[in-house]
Formats: structure tokens, C-alpha cells, sequence
């Protein structure tokens, strides 16, 4: 029986890392979206489709685990360390379904900023590459066991949540210059809104992983000196 839960926690694993990579692959496509400046429509369709295809797979993939941890939980009688990994899946599964949702919703709001140029001139770029460095962590935390990483994504989550505040003043000094930027401004501001939701649901997948290693979520940072 302890064979049989091994390889199902193998299995775990493994499916776990594979919707980790369809949410990065999400984000990436959605900033691919969002700078695309092709004309050719055939092309940006498909940049969209290809977004809206992979939420569809983190959603399935979502099930599929969900699914498996309670066979593992059902069926194999799991002592306390095994017991921490399944419980905290469950709860990482959640957040990365939601990650895959809000790419999703920034690949849609792109198409209503595909004519405008205002893309280049706030740091959308940068803050979008910050938060899929996290979510990127948080899988690499998992497979290596490795709190220090954990910590890294608490720590990067300070650096988005500056990034947005900065993003929210370029923005306001971007329609006070020219109001008829005003709604490409909005859809930009929520744009960044929800990359800073990404970064949160990448925290949360760090604390459990945290709890997975440690059976405390989330981790303790070091206190700077003043």
C-alpha cells in the first residue's frame, strides 16, 4: 500500500507542476496579447484563442488533481507528512485556477488596447514579468522543497504591489493630460489590477507549500535592521 501511495504522490506532483506550467504559459500569453502590435488579425486571434485554450486546460487539469487527491485521501489512508501535501494541492489548485482566470481576463481586455501605444508607456511590462517570476517560483518551491524560495515570493510581492501603486499614479497623470485616453487608461489600470492578483494567488500557493514542508503556512521573514 505505501508503494502504491508513493507513486500516487509522484503522480501528484507531476500533475501539479504541469498546471503550474499552464499558468505561466497563460500569463505569457496574455502580455503576448496585450504588446502584440500585428495588423494581421488572423494572427492576434489566434494569440487570444491560444489563451482562452489553456484556461480551459488549467480548469480541466484542476479536476483532474482534485480527483486524485481524494482517491489518495479516500483510498490509501495517507499518515501526516502525506497528509499535509494532499490538503495543501487542494488549496494550491484554487489559487492557480484563479491565476488562469485572470490571464484570461487580461488577454480579453487587450483587445480593447490593441490600437493604442499607451501599452509602452507605463511599466505594465515589467510588472507582468515580476509576477510570473513569482508564480514561476512558487513551482520550484513545490518540486524543491526549498522555503528560501518561498520566501523569495513574499518578499517579490512587496515589489509588485510598489510596481501597482506606481502604474495607478502614471495612469492618472495619463488621462489628466488627455481625457480621450480615458478608457484605455481604465482597462489598463485593471489590467495591472489583475497581475497584482496574480502575484497574491502566488503568495498563497508559497504559503502552502510552506505548510507542505513545515505544517505552518505561509514563512517568517527576517526582520531588517533599522
Amino acid at each position: 500500500m505505501r508503494i502504491r501511495l508513493e507513486e500516487q504522490l509522484q503522480q501528484l506532483n507531476l500533475e501539479l507542476i504541469k498546471m503550474g506550467v499552464l499558468c505561466e504559459d497563460a500569463i505569457n500569453g496574455s502580455i503576448e496579447a496585450l504588446f502584440d502590435k500585428s495588423e494581421d488579425e488572423d494572427k492576434r486571434k489566434k494569440i487570444f484563442q491560444k489563451v482562452d485554450s489553456t484556461e480551459d486546460e488549467i480548469d480541466h487539469k484542476e479536476r483532474e488533481i482534485e480527483a486524485l487527491c481524494m482517491k489518495i485521501l479516500l483510498r490509501q489512508q495517507p499518515v501526516a507528512s502525506d497528509l499535509r501535501i494532499v490538503s495543501s494541492v487542494l488549496k494550491m489548485i484554487s489559487d492557480f485556477e484563479r491565476i488562469g482566470d485572470q490571464a484570461s481576463d487580461i488577454a480579453e481586455l487587450a483587445q480593447y488596447l490593441s490600437g493604442t501605444d499607451l501599452t509602452q508607456k507605463i511599466k505594465i511590462k515589467e510588472m507582468a514579468a515580476e509576477s510570473a517570476t513569482m508564480v514561476t517560483d512558487c513551482i520550484d518551491a513545490f518540486v524543491n522543497r526549498d522555503m528560501e524560495v518561498c520566501r523569495n515570493v513574499y518578499e517579490h510581492d512587496d515589489v509588485v504591489d510598489a510596481m501597482f501603486d506606481e502604474i495607478k499614479g502614471e495612469i492618472i497623470e495619463l488621462i489628466q493630460k488627455n481625457n480621450a485616453n480615458g478608457e484605455a487608461c481604465l482597462d489598463l489600470l485593471m489590467t495591472a489590477k489583475y497581475l497584482e492578483r496574480i502575484a497574491d494567488h502566488a503568495v498563497n500557493v508559497a504559503g502552502w507549500v510552506a505548510y507542505s514542508i513545515t505544517g505552518t503556512h505561509g514563512v517568517e521573514m527576517e526582520k531588517k535592521p533599522e
